[in-house]
């Protein structure tokens, strides 16, 4: 199955690929819901993901910020997954990358800013609710690290958060417009390290296999659509791409040396 998922990129012309937290496990990031999970391990941390609480409680504020503070994102690398990724993007093949993730993993590697549909925000930069106004991340955690435990907006005095999207925050319309019409375009959908589970994103996949694109889920765990892929490849996230983005005849070359 790995050579035949190598000759669909191959023939592809419009790759679009969609990430969700499995791809960035093996950069030391934990997922949320898996056997090590972010909310498995510890349940009180769902509440800080949570819109309604972070604005009404500030204690799950500064234990937000604690946690920012030490999050593992911030020494993490992209991993082999990554790079494999970024490949098909220096080989012209990647229209677009739609991420669930929030720790630009994918810039770092060298994906093109401009290939990449951030669905849920960027923990690198902060806003503000009251004003809206936004900034690098880092120099929020300067201010945490000099005593603020609950920082608030300097200009309009409201309450700053990382510019991502919370449970129980509306999601920005025109991305994920701009994610369903990529989706729409492909002729090779490539969904990596995602449950599927959570909607709309998880449409991506309906709207591309509607329009006529090779499915092909790389994940741990089993998705509600695995039955209606063309290939399903279950194992290591970052083995598992290394081996289907090198080209079929890169392979071959390599088999006759």
């Amino acid at each position: 199955m790995i050579d035949q998922v190598r000759s669909w990129i191959d023939d592809a012309q419009r790759v679009v690929e969609l990430t969700g937290a499995g791809i960035s496990t093996d950069s030391g990031i934990p997922d949320f819901r898996g056997p090590q999970g972010v909310w498995t391990k510890n349940p009180h941390a769902e509440k800080m993901s949570n819109i309604h609480y972070y604005l009404a409680d500030p204690e799950v504020r500064k234990a937000s910020w604690q946690n920012r503070l030490s999050s593992p994102a911030w020494s993490a690398r992209p991993n082999a997954g990554h790079l494999a990724l970024f490949s098909l993007e220096k080989r012209n093949k990647l229209h677009a990358l739609i991420t669930q993730n929030i720790d630009e993993l994918h810039q770092l590697a060298g994906n093109s800013p401009a290939k990449v549909i951030e669905v849920h925000g960027t923990m690198r930069r902060f806003m503000c609710w009251g004003c809206g106004m936004r900034g690098p991340m880092q120099l929020l955690l300067e201010r945490v690290r000099a005593g603020e435990p609950d920082p608030h907006c300097r200009d309009c005095g409201g309450i700053l958060k990382s510019d991502t999207i919370s449970f129980g925050q509306q999601l920005v319309p025109e991305v994920i417009d701009r994610a369903m019409q990529v989706a729409g375009e492909a002729d090779f959908f490539l969904a990596v390290g995602t449950s599927l589970q959570v909607y709309p994103i998880a449409g991506a996949v309906e709207i591309a296999r509607a329009a006529g694109a090779k499915i092909v889920i790389v994940n741990a765990e089993p998705t509600p659509f695995d039955d209606v892929a063309d290939a399903v490849l279950p194992g290591s996230i970052s083995e598992v791409l290394a081996k289907i983005v090198s080209s079929s005849r890169e392979s071959a070359s390599r088999s006759l040396q």
